[in-house]
């Protein structure tokens, strides 16, 4: 009998399981978005906290590498705390965490509070999936997936919008403060609606009676691994990655590689591992943490890059770039809708994971060919593009992934995909700006070339702007300066178009490239009354 066959009672419940899934999807949305909502307000906050804008980026450093040591313990933490005790935890903690980060008086107090609401907010993806698996009957989990996925894909797509409007016309306290009477809503929902199932107690029962000791030495590994990975990819444009004159990259470097080896050999050691890394074995599950870590990341590149481009650019302030980028979340849903009545009807996830990849190519691909003279209709067509094939690629991957995984070594498969898909997200952010920044020196060298005094256009541009300022200010050296000045902006919006458009041309080749991983993987096909996902 295969692994997707295998049955799991689930627990009587005398509640509509939609009002479950209601109940944990919002702070499955309220976690993730918090991820990208305050990307577009550091600035503010550094200066309403009196410090340096490049500070201000632990804000969002201190919260990811805080997330990202939990994500991959929170089954263990489920297990021994139990799931409904540990998801109800973590909504109250990440809710006050968030009301203390609304009131911050200094960037140390912010940065702390940031931390313990990454703690905190890592239980929260991992439970809820759990959760919404166990509410809906068997033959419905497609249709859970799809709630989660939802949650999951729209936060960090409605993130940078929801937080730059919330910004320009409330302030940046606000961004944290929303999550305050959400979190308390969504505390008071899952407390009269959430329950652990039978086998489940049971589980939790029979590991209390093993009495297994802790793995510190595996946390205090997973806490360096993490750490150094978040702290380079944040700075190591700022420091210069292997140039850094302090040796900071380079010390980050090398205790990441300690530290990740280190963990690596331990969890594999263990019988039983506090990161459950032997699910990597699974070639469905192996193959399907590769595809979501790099989907991901090509998700934040884009949609960290896109407002960047439209408001640097374009002119557009927050809110009127995060309206260009709604229409997407509007198709995402129709699509996760659509892909999940496809799962029902038995087509192969596999089928439908590579025409997402696909799409979402050909959306980066389409984004890579604009130009400075576009309307906002001709960038919201490749937002929503790019958007569907990420939504047609979620809920086929949670099935290929877990549909061959021994049941009890799901729970720890959950929290790594869910820590995987995360750093997705950090390194998309990171290497979108470093291709960014490197580009567009090399575009504004490569633009040098042509313009030089014997280039006819350009001394016919330098003549009719002198003689036009010439008209207003009667300084025939003034204005070739104010021409030459001209010129020179013209150059630099040139090349830094041209440096985001390459960002989305890499975009559309990694995507071609994970299409690749498919044929790597076993037939995936949700058969009625199987159980896939993770508890």
């Amino acid at each position: 009998m295969s692994a997707a066959t295998l049955q799991v009672p689930l627990a009587r419940r005398s509640v509509n399981p939609w009002l479950i899934a209601f109940a944990v999807v919002i702070p499955t949305f309220m976690e993730v978005l918090d991820t990208t909502i305050a990307n577009v307000s550091l600035r503010y906050i550094a200066g309403g906290l009196s410090a340096a804008n490049v500070d201000s980026e632990w804000v969002i450093t201190t919260y990811l590498a805080a997330n990202a040591i939990v994500l991959p313990i929170s089954g263990w933490l489920a297990l021994r705390l139990g799931r409904r005790n540990y998801f109800l935890l973590s909504i109250a903690v990440f809710t006050m965490a968030s009301a203390l980060c609304g009131m911050a008086g200094s960037l140390g107090f912010i940065i702390a509070a940031r931390a313990l609401q990454g703690v905190a907010g890592g239980g929260l993806q991992p439970s809820s999936q759990a959760v919404l698996l166990d509410a809906f009957p068997q033959e419905k989990q497609g249709q859970a997936m799809t709630i989660f996925g939802m949650a999951a894909l729209l936060a960090p797509v409605v993130g940078p919008t929801l937080g730059g409007y919330i910004t320009d016309n409330y302030g940046w306290r606000w961004i944290f403060y929303l999550n305050v009477p959400v979190g308390l809503l969504a505390y008071l929902m899952c407390n009269a609606l959430v329950e652990d199932p039978e086998y489940f107690q049971t589980e939790r029962a029979a590991n209390r009676n093993r009495r297994e000791p802790f793995d510190t030495l595996g946390l205090c590994l997973l806490t360096v691994t993490m750490v150094c990975w978040e702290v380079m990819l944040s700075k190591g444009q700022e420091w210069d990655w292997l140039g850094d004159p302090f040796y900071r990259v380079q010390g980050l470097l090398i205790l990441f590689l300690i530290g990740l080896g280190g963990l690596i050999y331990r969890e594999l050691h263990l019988r039983n591992p506090l990161v459950a890394l032997r699910t990597m074995a699974d070639r469905n599950f192996g193959t399907c943490c590769v595809i979501i870590f790099c989907a991901y990341a090509v998700l934040y590149a884009n949609t960290i890059s896109l407002p960047a481009l439209l408001q640097s650019l374009f002119g557009y302030d927050a809110t009127t770039s995060g309206l260009v980028l709604s229409p997407s979340g509007i198709f995402a849903i129709i699509m996760l809708v659509l892909v999940g009545a496809l799962l029902a009807r038995g087509v192969d996830a596999r089928y439908l994971m590579a025409g997402g990849l696909i799409t979402m190519s050909i959306g980066n691909y389409w984004m890579a060919h604009l130009n400075l003279e576009i309307s906002p209709w001709q960038v919201v067509w490749p937002r929503v593009v790019v958007i569907a094939g990420l939504s047609m690629l979620f809920a086929p991957l949670n099935v290929a992934a877990f549909i061959y995984l021994p049941k009890e070594i799901r729970g720890a498969a959950v929290g790594l995909l869910a820590l995987l898909r995360n750093e997705g997200g950090s390194v998309g952010t990171s290497v979108a700006q470093i291709i960014q920044e490197r580009r567009e020196q090399f575009h504004t060298l490569r633009l040098n070339e042509n313009l030089d005094p014997l280039n006819p256009s350009v001394n016919s541009l330098l003549a009719r702007g002198q003689a036009y300022f010439l008209q207003h200010n009667g300084d025939a050296v003034l204005s070739h300066q104010m021409a030459l000045g001209v010129l020179g902006q013209s150059r630099a919006q040139q090349a830094s178009s041209l440096a985001y458009f390459d960002v989305f041309s890499f975009s559309a080749a990694v995507g071609l490239i994970l299409v690749l991983f498919i044929p790597l993987m076993r037939r995936s096909i949700a058969e009625k009354g199987a159980h896939i996902g993770a508890e």
